[in-house]
Parts: structure tokens; sequence; C-alpha cells
């Protein structure tokens, strides 16, 4: 693995917060925060996920920059046996996310509010059965590019983390960063691309949970393109 992405001080460089919090989600911040908060292990020791989550959990699925939290609260909410971690630096997101798991009384939902690259070596291999990572910045400056979340460093992490035969879910509404993280990910070796037809990647998936952020999107008239991935089974 680079050492970049092990470096704990890496650079983040998105917002960290927007407006005022108001009074009940800063409640949230100070009270639910802290029971829900996964902290990074010691150097060089790997997450244990066990006692992680208020009861045993079939598989533990990540998301990537889950924004305000409805796409993570709506698949745990479906999903009480899978165990759901999100990844979201933003305090109003993270303040979203708490708002949902606290009025649906989730309890399989646990919270990095950091950069997931920070987590990402911590995790172990072959411990996540799902990742998405929906509508990540595009960053569409090319000088920006370096600071996109799919870059080659980044994929061969997902594809550690990954268990044999899951899956990595994409989704972006920008063309030049819908074909960056196609190139990057598909020609990763660990990765397959299941895509047989267009309706592969323009089709919403069957659990699909559109967000605030996709409506908008389309509003304005763009396309949001869904990428699925899986990984592949590794060899002895």
């Amino acid at each position: 693995m680079s050492a970049n992405i092990h470096d704990q001080t890496l650079r983040w460089y998105g917002r960290r917060r927007g407006h005022k919090l108001r009074p009940g989600r800063q409640a949230l911040m100070e009270t639910l925060l802290p029971r829900l908060r996964l902290e990074l292990p010691p150097a060089g020791a790997t997450l244990d996920f066990e006692g992680a989550f208020e009861r045993c959990v079939s598989e533990v699925w990540l998301e990537v920059g889950f924004g305000a939290g409805e796409h993570l609260a709506a698949q745990a909410g479906a999903r009480p046996d899978i165990g759901f971690i999100g990844c979201e630096p933003f305090i109003n997101g993270i303040a979203g996310l708490l708002s949902l798991i606290a009025s649906e009384g989730l309890t399989n939902v646990r919270v990095f509010d950091d950069d997931a690259r920070k987590l990402l070596p911590c995790l172990p291999e072959a411990s996540i059965g799902r990742i998405y990572a929906l509508f990540t910045d595009p960053w569409p400056k090319k000088r920006h590019h370096r600071r996109r979340f799919i870059a080659d460093q980044t994929v061969g992490e997902l594809a550690r983390v990954l268990a044999d035969g899951g899956e990595l879910r994409l989704a972006s509404d920008h063309e030049g960063y819908v074909e960056w993280m196609l190139e990057r990910v598909a020609r990763h070796p660990d990765f397959s691309f299941p895509a047989r037809s267009k309706g592969d990647w323009t089709d919403r998936p069957a659990d699909w949970v559109e967000t605030r952020y996709e409506r908008k999107a389309r509003k304005q008239g763009l396309k949001p393109v869904y990428l699925r991935f899986l990984r592949r089974p590794r060899t002895i």
C-alpha cells in the first residue's frame, strides 16, 4: 500500500462546516455522535468490528461521503441485519444523519467523522460486503484532479477491504469524473464490471435511494450515471 493513503495528516479540501446547527442537532452532535463514533485504532493495528454494533450483524457495509445521510439511513432501515459505517467530514451532514438515526431509531449505524481515506487502511482485509461512494466531489478543474476520492491508491484499498463478491457502487452526474472512475476501477485486476447494456449504468439499482443532491441535479438537466463493480474472488 502506498504511503500517502496511510498518512493520518491527509489534507481535506472540502468544507467542514456550513450554517450554524439548530439546537436539537447540536445536542445530537454532543450526545449521540460520541456513542456512534468509530475511532481509529493505534498505528499499525486494524479496526476490530467485534462489539462495534449493538448486536451481531451478518455483514458490514461502508458509505463514503454520505452527505445529509438520506441514503445511508434508508439502507440501514431496510437492512437491520447489516452494520453500516458512514464516513463524512462535513459537520452539517453528520448532524443530518444523526437526526435521521434518532428519529428512526436506527441501531446499526456507526460514524467515522473524517476523511474515509484515513479509515480504509485500518479496516481488516475482506471485511466489507459493499461500498458506496455516491456523488463524491468531482473536482472538475484539472489541477484539482488529484483531490478526487477515486484514485489508483484508494481503488487498491477498496479492493483490499471488500470481501470476495463484494460490490462497489459509484455514482456521479459529472461526465468527466464518470470516465475517470470507470477507467481506474475497470483496469484494476481485482474488480469486474458486469454491465452488459446501457441501462446497466443509466438505470438506478432496484434498491436505490434518491438524495436531495441527486434530485437537484436532475432538475438541472444532469444525467447521473450508476457504476457497479464486483470484487473478484481471491486466489490462494
